[in-house]
């Protein structure tokens, strides 16, 4: 499928079980999440989510989330989900992610990831995985990625992993306010940065950095569009039309409801090609010849 006949580009997909049949998250993990987002989405394999996405025209960015250390449960395969991404690439475009608590074994595993994989940026999600992205010790892992000049998609704000379980299986929110990557957008200016979700409770800081950084994106996954705050569809109207992209965040959500809510937002026909399509064509580098 030629990049013309992609009608938008869903930059938040998790994959959530690999070709074996392991999930990529704890039962208690999953429990929390479907109540959160009330979802009643059926768990698809890679290949069955580039059936749902090519049945749409739509291509998707597609990762797992690598907290071994914190949570004691390891990720769904990164190597099948790249794998299957390859099989598929008129659709499909793999992110990997390593735990950054594993240290230089996390970079090694990166460079892996991205030269025998291929894998096209980065998923970390700093709650989930224990750590505090502004930390120095983390800036040799953010470094390489910015030498190998690819982009990361990193979580912000509150999180359905965890939501209403007492003590919300010991995650901690704080480490996922958008102003912790203002750090690392400062430090790694050359270094891609996608603030994944509306970041409440800390939509204002999010806003504020993407204006501030030129390395800084906002994807607008995880809410459907008719919850998004006043402020955030203002500036996707104006001052940072350029900067936001379209996530679902499936299956959480899905794209089909997405797209639905986000029509209803009645946005000029400009925007509304900014933010499903050229922005992420742009960002991603499909132009040069990734989805032909």
């Amino acid at each position: 499928m030629m990049l013309e006949r992609i009608k938008a580009v869903d930059t938040h997909v998790h994959i959530q079980i690999d070709d074996s049949g392991r999930f990529g998250a704890s039962p208690e993990q999953r429990e929390a999440m479907d109540r959160y987002f009330g979802s009643s989405e059926p768990v698809r394999t890679i290949d069955e989510t580039a059936d749902y996405y090519r049945e749409r025209d739509l291509m998707a960015v597609v990762f797992t989330v690598d907290a071994t250390t914190n949570t004691g449960h390891a990720p769904n395969s990164i190597d099948d989900i790249a794998a299957g991404a390859a099989r598929h690439a008129d659709t499909l475009i793999a992110f990997g992610s390593v735990d950054p608590l594993q240290g230089d074994a996390a970079i090694e595993e990166m460079h892996r990831q991205a030269r025998e994989l291929g894998v096209k940026g980065f998923k970390f999600h700093p709650t989930v995985q224990g750590f505090d992205p502004s930390a120095p010790e983390f800036v040799p892992l953010f470094a390489a990625i910015e030498d190998l000049d690819l982009p990361i998609v990193v979580h912000t704000g509150q999180t359905g992993v965890g939501a209403g379980v007492p003590g919300g299986l010991g995650l901690r929110l704080r480490l996922s306010n958008p102003m912790l990557l203002d750090d690392v957008a400062a430090r790694h200016p050359g270094l891609r940065i996608i603030l994944a979700h509306p970041s409440v409770p800390w939509q204002d800081e999010a806003l504020s950095i993407a204006t501030h950084k030129a390395n800084v994106w906002i994807d607008l996954s995880g809410w459907s569009p008719k919850y998004f705050s006043p402020e955030l569809v203002r500036a996707t109207r104006t001052y940072l039309r350029h900067k936001m992209l379209f996530g679902s965040d499936f299956p959480a959500i899905t794209p089909d409801r997405w797209l639905r809510d986000f029509a209803a937002l009645e946005l000029p026909d400009e925007v509304q090609q900014l933010v499903l399509k050229d922005n992420a064509v742009r960002l991603l580098g499909l132009d040069d010849g990734a989805a032909q």
